[in-house]
């Protein structure tokens, strides 16, 4: 093919695995459940008088889904391809690759098409589905098609960053950890000029240039209705793209841009300059001290040729400096390595500097003051503080599940499985590193809440609430990626299971707030609707966390954390948080000390250092 041979590899053999078509029946079953859920709701709740209600159900249930599918395509889409290319250099073999006959275009658009290739098939099985929404009324069929056109050049663009940025950074956490950051900074960005800072001074109207740069502007452009009153078939084209052209242009030049430059530098990011210096160095070495003193022992006289051969190698000719003293290793080395060495390269730091700036950002668009007493505050208020918990809690997630896949990729977890290191001494090691490494991530968000209290936006009662929450949510998050890390073996799947499932219970929630909302306002009368997708979520749950290592508990906790989820959820819109709170605590907190227990007691045989008697 075209594209070239890595491509061709995964189109022969992604229909042989079986979890390709779980994955499709599962995506279109959900969505089916969404719409099935949205309707019990609707029907529920309030009286169906016309087909103005039908057609107004069909307009929020279009808007639902294509804010749903374009948030799954824009995050799976970068991660990915990320994930693809850093599961690459981890392993070694991207070295490989680049060593054959592969020119660089083949290298890098067989990466990016072929780890695209499985969330554009789960885009297009949906289509169907959104067809269903054009029964109602209220809907046509070309604003289905715009909403199609804009998640597929979503798709394009957020796999080439992921793809790109991967292939430029050696660590699987910094390309992960940027790759985020770098979309929340770019969405958040054209949703201020989409708010009217900046283009006005350009002479265009609000909006203009948000459209055409973010995602999230052109799904709501894309759902608007449009009526040219063209039957022919050039009209309906037209009515398909109109209003959304800018972004498909800028957005397939923006992929264009990113492509071209991975192509053309991907032989000078890789190997990495790490990697030359430490072959250099190894080479040297090796020819200096190894294969210099085999040389001088073949011409010494053969009875002094067994005292030369125990010598111990001299230093390193040119070096005056005596060596330099060796560092003291803690009683713990796993954290040790993961707080006193750069274990995760130095450009690190880069990911903590754009997190503080968004962090800023967020607080600089808070009010300056509030109402005292109340312990509540708007949607509006807490909408920056929820982003930048969901972004932290991914980060987090990410930090302590890289850690381990790294480790396995590396053939370095092999050799600390074989040490005198306990499970306890890993384990622990391996969570404190995490919340180490993403301190900044752990103590803004705090730092958040306290500035809300600070500001009299909210009081301290929810202040209590909000700290306690988000402490066990943190240990909820590093423990879910430490848990997935250890159970399984091939680094990509555990990376993509363990953030897709922090992102699926935000976006669960946040999805099921916004039906509540648009369908009904008695929360209290939802529990039946919402029974399905909540069992559903459960079973996934179950499947993500217990699959591998089934247990009683992580089957209770899997199928609380749902429900435990709803009543938190309910709870906060009918004005009570220290119920919500109380759900939330017991619900995630127990599944944490589920996930922990095992991996403790039972860490040998979850990473198979010892037989479990079976064949």
């Amino acid at each position: 093919m075209l594209i070239g041979p890595v491509f061709t590899r995964e189109v022969v053999i992604a229909p042989r695995r079986a979890r390709t078509y779980v994955a499709r029946t599962a995506y279109g079953i959900g969505l089916l459940v969404m719409m099935a859920t949205a309707w019990l709701v609707l029907t529920g709740t309030q009286v169906v008088r016309d087909v103005g209600d039908l057609a107004r159900f069909g307009t929020i249930l279009l808007q639902i889904l294509a804010w749903l599918q374009l948030a799954l395509a824009v995050f799976f889409s970068a991660l990915l391809s990320a994930s693809a290319v850093s599961q690459e250099k981890d392993r070694k073999t991207l070295v490989l690759l680049l060593l054959t006959n592969l020119s660089n275009s083949e290298l890098v658009l067989g990466k990016w098409f072929a780890a695209l290739l499985q969330v554009v098939v789960l885009t297009l099985v949906s289509l169907p589905l959104f067809m269903l929404s054009t029964w109602f009324g209220g809907v046509s069929f070309d604003q289905v098609a715009r909403v199609f056109v804009v998640t597929l050049v979503s798709i394009v663009v957020c796999g080439s960053l992921g793809s790109t940025i991967a292939l430029w950074r050696e660590k699987t956490f910094q390309a992960l950890a940027m790759t985020v950051l770098i979309l929340v900074l770019w969405i958040g960005f054209w949703e201020t000029v989409g708010a009217g800072l900046g283009s006005r001074r350009l002479g265009l109207e609000p909006g203009v240039l948000a459209v055409a740069f973010s995602p999230w502007r052109a799904i709501q452009e894309a759902t608007s209705p449009v009526v040219l009153g063209d039957p022919s078939l050039a009209g309906w084209l037209r009515a398909a793209v109109w209003g959304i052209e800018p972004f498909v242009l800028a957005g397939l030049l923006t992929a264009f841009v990113l492509n071209a430059i991975a192509i053309a530098r991907v032989r000078v990011w890789n190997p990495s300059r790490d990697s030359r210096q430490a072959v250099r160095e190894d080479e040297t070495w090796n020819r200096e001290s190894i294969w210099g003193a085999e040389y001088d022992a073949a011409r010494v006289p053969e009875e002094s040729q067994a005292a030369t051969e125990v010598r111990k190698p001299e230093p390193r000719r040119g070096s005056a400096e005596p060596p330099a003293a060796t560092r003291r290793v803690w009683d713990n080395p796993v954290i040790w390595r993961e707080i006193r060495t750069w274990a995760y390269g130095r450009k690190i730091l880069i990911v903590r500097v754009v997190y503080l700036l968004l962090s800023a950002a967020a607080i600089a668009g808070l009010p300056l003051g509030g109402e005292a007493g109340r312990g509540g505050v708007d949607s509006g208020t807490l909408l920056p503080l929820l982003l930048l918990l969901l972004l932290s809690l991914v980060l987090v997630n990410a930090q302590a599940v890289t850690s381990l896949a790294s480790e396995r990729d590396g053939k370095a977890l092999d050799l600390l499985l074989v040490s005198d290191l306990t499970p306890k001494e890993f384990v622990f090691g391996k969570l404190g590193g995490a919340f180490y490494n993403t301190k900044e991530m752990v103590l803004l968000p705090a730092g958040f809440c306290v500035y809300l209290w600070w500001r009299e936006l909210v009081g301290m009662e929810m202040l209590v609430y909000l700290l306690l929450g988000l402490g066990v949510l943190y240990c909820f998050a590093a423990m879910l990626g430490i848990h997935i890390g250890i159970h399984y073996a091939n680094s990509r799947t555990a990376i993509l299971v363990s953030l897709g499932t922090v992102f699926f219970l935000f976006l669960g929630v946040a999805t099921c707030m916004r039906m509540m909302i648009a369908f009904s306002g008695n929360f209290e009368a939802q529990f039946q609707p919402f029974f399905v997708f909540m069992v559903g979520g459960g079973i996934g749950l179950f499947v993500a966390l217990g699959a591998r290592n089934p247990s009683k508990a992580i089957g209770v906790a899997s199928f609380a954390c749902p429900l435990a989820t709803f009543y938190a959820m309910t709870s906060l819109l009918l004005d009570k948080p220290y119920l919500a709170f109380i759900a939330t605590a017991a619900a995630y907190g127990f599944t944490t000390i589920a996930m922990l227990i095992p991996a403790v007691d039972e860490f040998d045989v979850a990473t198979g250092r010892t037989t479990t008697g079976e064949p």
